[in-house]
């Protein structure tokens, strides 16, 4: 609790004691019983092992290439298979990874234990040195196919695999990620794509990007953020992004400003690996703190949490390493009343990874972040439009991913080899 000292304190000098080391402790005390609650969460499986009776042995398992479009291809000794989409943008420059550092761990072995292959393979070959976007990447593409096939053995989709179907209907907010033109084109913009999906959320960017407080046009973002719920009305659910910009006092200078107008979350107010500085943003602050976009540890999100530093965590499906990874964050938020509101890739089918972990979420927030579909791939859904009415969209309900990628576009792809 953020005023547990202070409360502490105040009552022991009401009462008149003089030594406030009582309060420190008992707030050691309550820190460390928190960490024993995230750590036996941490302790359970996601995988929902009990609906698989026999083994699920992967016999192969690669990487394919059309241009800078990649596939991850799995088939199991029986026959099975299961697909996914890279997000092309990152493994266009990590494909070596996928090849030389995990491929080869995956073969033989059973897909139900997919909980503790993670686990494992994290160490093989010192995988570990390289975590961040290099590892989780190529690993989370890995893991979503294996998902894909496990979903179609067992007639599943990737929410009921990892969780429990909570949300089938997912409310989008509409993200605006300009920066370097000024508020009043940033507000031409935002009333067009809003118009387009007709979303009841928005965010907006604010400060320069890991900037050092430095922004262009100077001044946009105090201009920007009252003219945004001008443009919008009281009942537009706005969040703002600032994409670790700021220093800790400005940090919390921008954020006052929030407050004045009612903003609804403050993503990465300062730069993400600032976690001491991102701690004292929230405790100076009363609007949410949202983060966790960057976070490559389920360590430091356990940090956070049990800190207070964030109000709302955002786990990137391909960044933090897939599905099972951001279950266990979204699991320890939910013990500590806090929402997941997961960010997402803008390539290949990120969107729908997203889907599929927010519908098996009970802490999920109410807006979840949209950036459009990918209208290059080809392929066709039988339980969903997948499209934006009225800023709603449907979760796929089919076995694994819950889509079918057209054949002849697979065929185009080539396999990647070392």
């Amino acid at each position: 609790m953020k005023s547990t000292r202070r409360k502490f304190i105040e009552t022991s000098l009401a009462a008149g004691i003089g030594a406030a080391l009582p309060g420190i402790i008992t707030e050691k005390e309550d820190l460390i019983a928190k960490y024993s609650v995230l750590d036996e969460i941490l302790r359970k499986p996601v995988l929902k092992k009990e609906l698989f009776p026999d083994p699920v042995i992967i016999d192969t398992l690669e990487l394919l290439r059309f241009g800078n479009t990649f596939l991850c291809r799995v088939r199991s000794k029986d026959g099975a298979e299961g697909i996914s989409v890279a997000n092309n943008e990152q493994m266009k420059s990590l494909w070596p990874v996928f090849v030389n550092r995990l491929q080869p761990f995956f073969h033989g072995k059973d897909a139900r234990s997919l909980d503790t292959i993670l686990d494992e393979v994290y160490v093989y070959q010192s995988n570990y040195k390289m975590q961040n976007l290099a590892l989780w990447v190529p690993l989370a593409t890995i893991e979503f196919a294996i998902l894909d096939m496990l979903g179609k053995i067992s007639g599943k989709s990737l929410g009921q695999l990892t969780g429990d179907i909570h949300y089938r209907d997912i409310a989008v907010y509409q993200a605006n990620g300009e920066r370097g033109i000024t508020a009043e084109k940033t507000i031409e913009h935002l009333i067009k794509e809003v118009g387009e999906t007709k979303a009841k959320a928005l965010k907006f960017k604010v400060g320069g990007r890991m900037s050092n407080n430095y922004e262009s046009p100077a001044g946009r973002t105090e201009k920007l953020i009252p003219l945004v719920r001008k443009t919008f009305g009281d009942k537009m659910v706005i969040y703002a992004d600032s994409n670790g910009s700021y220093t800790t006092d400005e940090a919390i200078r921008i954020g006052r400003i929030m407050e004045d107008y009612k903003i609804d979350f403050y993503e990465e107010p300062v730069p993400f690996d600032w976690y001491e500085e991102t701690k004292s943003v929230a405790d100076a602050l009363k609007v949410p703190i949202a983060g966790g976009e960057q976070e490559p540890s389920i360590h430091m999100f356990r940090w956070l949490i049990a800190n207070d530093a964030l109000q709302i965590v955002q786990p990137d499906m391909f960044y933090f390493g897939g599905m099972i990874r951001s279950m266990k964050i979204a699991r320890m938020a939910e013990a500590f009343g806090k929402e997941c509101t997961p960010h997402i890739s803008g390539s290949g089918l990120g969107y729908l990874y997203m889907m599929h972990f927010v519908s098996a979420i009970p802490n999920a927030g109410p807006y979840h972040e949209f950036k459009g579909f990918n209208e290059e791939l080809p392929f066709t859904c039988a339980t969903s439009s997948l499209s934006s009415n009225d800023g709603i969209v449907k979760v796929p309900s089919g076995p694994g991913l819950g889509i079918d990628i057209d054949k002849a576009y697979i065929n185009k792809h080539k396999t990647v080899t070392r």
